[in-house]
């Protein structure tokens, strides 16, 4: 198991002798420079991530990165060579006409390649003719898109946006890197939505894109950093995971965090025990208010429950006495106002305590109106509101954060797309839309599962949306908190008063 030292996390603003540093990084991941053969998997994370730490660049983004580049983290053939792509391209980071680096080393060291790859991205994000996300804080993972782009090049391949249809470019090089942080390290990043007119370029050439907007403003929930929790900082869990008692999943259990858990880092993270499991990420050692402690992936932790000045948390309420102006995003004019006060104050949804408001960089109670909800916290809330005290009393089967919606919803033959099986739990974290929330709606109503033009006409017929035709009801779009909230106290007023 090698544990970090601390010899990362700096920005740098002074020059560092490549030769110490590539030298210090071996020493920290216990990794012979001088071998020709690939390391271990764990070893391998450990050399990409104390790298980026030292440069100050999201772990996160180097990994998906030498991923993306190399393939399974490969720097060496079978026969103990460097691999060099047809375009001249040099080991795990691919590297290609970097001035200032040895060629030769860049091929025999596996060390100094990162560190040239990982410094050509720090540029990249330095660059001010690339346009810049928010105020650029460099823990942000989506606020390294252009640079990521950069990495690979700035051409007509890799514009977000398809000039000729105006779709999303899946293809383009900084897509398919952060499709790999998505996997592989289990964050559901924020699609920056960008419009085509941004990008000026002539498909059939290849120069370089011309942008015409050089800073984008996106009031989105962005994603830190998993890599910069410190010890005593008190952290959540982001939904039911397992502690284990060791870095690794083929340790013994402690028993479950449950999705909210408060718990407090107790030292440095550490790698992947069993060198020939492949992880993106690392393992953080917590402790429980109960004192009990173990490990828990870095993944499965966020920021939201650590801040300097903390608000007071809001409580879901039952007894309708919350004030909903004290949300910080509350509106009183919104189309949504007397909805959200009416579904706070019967507990069907709660607000998001002590996050961060990206309009005012502050930790603050939000309601959150505009966000979409996926398949899972729509069911939470529809069974919040039909099935409150069977919601309560059914036992998860499973550790996973879905269980007992899903058992509900099989219970009652909801048409959920989501199921507890290893190809659709991940369905269940996507965002909803409308025609299927109103499937699951009217089916719950009726008691039997219904088509989604029978569902959108069930609603429109009894006033639960003032849309005239199937079609205006706009099913393929998805689903936010605004709208659930709207429907539900609508349904409450027409079936129920």
């Amino acid at each position: 198991m090698i544990s970090v030292i601390a010899i990362g996390a700096l920005s740098l603003s002074i020059n560092i002798d490549k030769n110490v540093l590539a030298n210090n990084i071996a020493n920290t991941c216990e990794y012979d420079s001088a071998s020709k053969v690939n390391p271990d998997y764990s070893t391998m994370n450990c050399l990409l991530t104390e790298t980026a730490l030292i440069y100050d660049v999201p772990p996160e983004i180097v990994k998906a990165i030498a991923e993306g580049e190399s393939g399974n983290w490969r720097h060496f053939d079978k026969n103990g060579e460097a691999i060099v792509t047809a375009d001249n391209g040099i080991g795990v980071m691919q590297i290609t006409n970097q001035a200032g680096y040895n060629q030769d080393r860049l091929k025999s060291d596996i060390v100094y390649n990162i560190q040239a790859g990982v410094k050509t991205l720090d540029n990249m994000f330095k660059r001010k003719d690339l346009p810049s996300i928010n105020g650029g804080e460099r823990d942000v993972l989506e606020h390294w898109y252009f640079a990521i782009m950069a990495y690979n090049g700035t051409k007509p391949v890799n514009s977000p946006i398809v000039q000729a249809t105006g779709e999303r470019n899946a293809n383009a090089y900084q897509e398919r890197i952060l499709q790999i942080i998505e996997k592989s390290e289990l964050i559901d990043l924020t699609e920056l939505p960008f419009s085509s007119e941004h990008f000026q370029y002539d498909s059939n050439s290849r120069e370089n894109i011309k942008f015409s907007a050089m800073n984008y403003d996106f009031d989105l929930p962005l994603n830190k950093s998993k890599y910069f929790f410190e010890t005593n900082q008190k952290v959540s869990a982001t939904t039911n995971v397992t502690l284990r008692t060791r870095p690794t999943t083929d340790s013994p259990s402690m028993g479950t965090l449950r999705e909210g858990e408060i718990v407090t880092i107790t030292g440095p993270f550490v790698y992947e025990e069993v060198s020939t499991k492949k992880n993106h990420f690392v393992w953080y050692p917590v402790k429980r208010s109960d004192g009990t402690k173990g490990y828990v992936a870095s993944s499965y932790l966020n920021y939201s429950a650590s801040t300097p000045t903390p608000t007071p948390p809001v409580t879901p309420p039952t007894t309708g006495n919350v004030d909903v102006s004290k949300f910080a995003d509350y509106n009183a004019n919104q189309y949504w106002a007397e909805d959200f006060k009416w579904a706070v104050n019967i507990g069907i949804i709660s607000g998001y305590p002590n996050v961060k408001n990206p309009s005012t960089g502050k930790y603050e109670n939000l309601l959150k109106p505009y966000n979409n909800l996926t398949e899972n916290q729509m069911l939470t809330i529809l069974f919040r509101y039909f099935k409150p005290s069977e919601l309560a009393s059914t036992i998860a089967n499973t550790s996973w954060y879905g269980d007992v919606n899903y058992q509900l919803a099989t219970k009652y033959s909801l048409p959920v797309l989501g199921a507890n099986t290893a190809s659709k739990q991940a369905i269940a974290g996507k965002d909803i839309t409308r025609g299927n929330f109103a499937r699951i709606l009217a089916s719950m109503h009726y008691g039997k599962t219904v088509s989604q033009s029978e569902a959108i006409t069930f609603l429109r017929d009894h006033g639960l949306t003032t849309t005239k035709t199937n079609e205006e009801f706009k099913p393929n779009d998805s689903l936010a908190r605004a709208h659930t909230v709207a429907f539900f106290h609508r349904y409450e007023q027409i079936f129920n008063n």
